[in-house]
């Protein structure tokens, strides 16, 4: 079939890229110039396992375009799927102005009956003022255009796996018409599909999003409390993990959730239920739990110094996970800026992520305190101070516990992603500080 995808971040890009793979005639559209060439060039602009070679198999097949024609992209496609970004808002809303760019540009281009698919996170209700909103402006109205949602649940670092191996496929339709169509489109990836009305596709997406988010949080809070009663979490997950009623993802305590997912999901969803009249009161306990959770090592080191002016701190890892190069609500960034306050010199490390981290904080001096970036986890450690282990990329955790004492001037480590043995730093000679342990 031939397809549209509107917008080329982690939602847009990576689903059109997949469409693709399975046979699709695709074209990407972006406002971006730029990086329309640089995607042409077989260059992904976002850091992805898999996907630039993807990217350039499907280009050089013909089955992948990119375009910031919208007006001729947007002129006679089978669908268009929408999946550009809906930023969390100063209130904790959804900001829908990008998709209200992209609905008024396709009701006065399209020339042919379409779906529109609106695969961006958005509000319970949103794909109903989608469809009122191409019809308003619409020029062709004799034109038949339906509108349907169909989330997205890729996550970072793994989004190309996750998309081609879903778990399900969400259909959100008002009308047997569009939940045929994509069935065919998705007919090529074989994977289970659920169809359902718009709001409960939309809600769907927000429940799953913040129950994973509920579940981090909970795990963070036993672990603090395991730290106070002298329990290890690890074996409190481990255990936990053999109930299938639980499982066993999403256990692991540590320093917090971040990414584009679940602190702007989290917080959208407890503006809708107080814009409704209702309090989700286990989210809202999510979402502080969360907050404090992110610099709870930081805490821990205040307690154990008496300053960190012109100490030098190793900083190892800063994307908000390994896999990605993505810093949205990276517990590194709270970290970084309360370091940098107190006046510490900062070493810092992360193989993907750095490029994007400079954007933030350049090389250099920064207030009281100062950034140096590194090309490995020794130069990090080399007579440091004291080391914040933020990310559990493998390239950390192979670091053996033995070097953090032969390379630091104070071997004193606050991890907080729980990658070593307690029994095995301290047999290092190392002083280690982790979550719930």
């Amino acid at each position: 079939m031939k397809l549209v995808v509107a917008g080329t971040g982690y939602v847009g890009l990576v689903a059109g890229v997949c469409f693709a793979e399975m046979g699709h005639d695709v074209t990407c559209v972006d406002v971006d110039a730029q990086k329309i060439k640089l995607m042409e060039n077989g260059v992904s602009p976002i850091y992805e396992e898999g996907l630039a070679e993807l990217m350039q198999r499907n280009y050089a097949a013909g089955r992948l375009h990119y375009t910031t024609d919208y007006k001729s992209a947007y002129r006679d496609p089978d669908a268009i799927f929408i999946g550009v970004g809906t930023p969390e808002q100063p209130d904790g809303s959804a900001n829908l102005s990008y998709i209200a760019t992209v609905c008024r540009q396709i009701a006065e281009n399209v020339e042919k009956d379409c779906l529109v698919v609106v695969k961006s996170t958005v509000p319970v209700g949103t794909n109903d003022l989608v469809e009122q909103f191409i019809r308003d402006f619409l020029v062709r109205k004799e034109l038949h255009i339906e509108v349907a949602s169909n989330p997205e649940f890729l996550a970072q670092g793994s989004a190309v796996h996750d998309t081609l191996h879903a778990a399900r496929i969400i259909l959100g339709t008002e009308s047997e018409a569009a939940d045929r169509l994509l069935r065919q489109i998705y007919e090529p990836f074989g994977l289970p599909i659920v169809s359902m009305n718009r709001r409960s596709a939309e809600m769907t997406k927000y429940a799953c999003n913040d129950f994973l988010a509920l579940k981090i949080s909970y795990m963070n809070d036993i672990a603090n409390l395991c730290e106070l009663l002298g329990a290890n979490v690890d074996d409190v997950a481990r255990g936990m993990s053999y109930d299938a009623r639980i499982g066993a993802n999403f256990l692991r305590a540590g320093i917090g959730y971040g990414g584009s997912c679940f602190p702007k999901d989290t917080k959208a969803l407890k503006f809708q239920a107080h814009k409704a009249g209702y309090r989700l009161r286990t989210v809202e306990a999510a979402v502080d739990v969360n907050t404090e959770q992110k610099t709870r090592l930081f805490q821990k080191a205040s307690d154990r110094m008496i300053s960190f002016e012109r100490l030098k701190v190793a900083v190892l890892g800063l994307a908000f996970k390994p896999g990605t190069d993505d810093l949205r609500e990276a517990p590194s960034l709270d970290n970084v800026a309360l370091l940098l306050e107190a006046g510490a010199d900062l070493y810092a490390y992360d193989p993907v992520a750095a490029v994007n981290f400079q954007k933030k904080y350049p090389a250099g001096s920064h207030g009281r305190g100062s950034i140096t970036y590194v090309s490995t986890c020794d130069e990090a450690l080399q007579d440091a101070n004291l080391c914040f282990i933020f990310t559990e990329w493998g390239q950390i955790r192979a670091v053996a516990p033995a070097a953090f004492r032969e390379l630091m001037r104070t071997p004193l480590v606050y991890d907080g992603r729980n990658l070593f043995s307690p029994a095995e730093m301290k047999a290092a000679g190392v002083e280690y500080y982790s979550i719930g342990r």
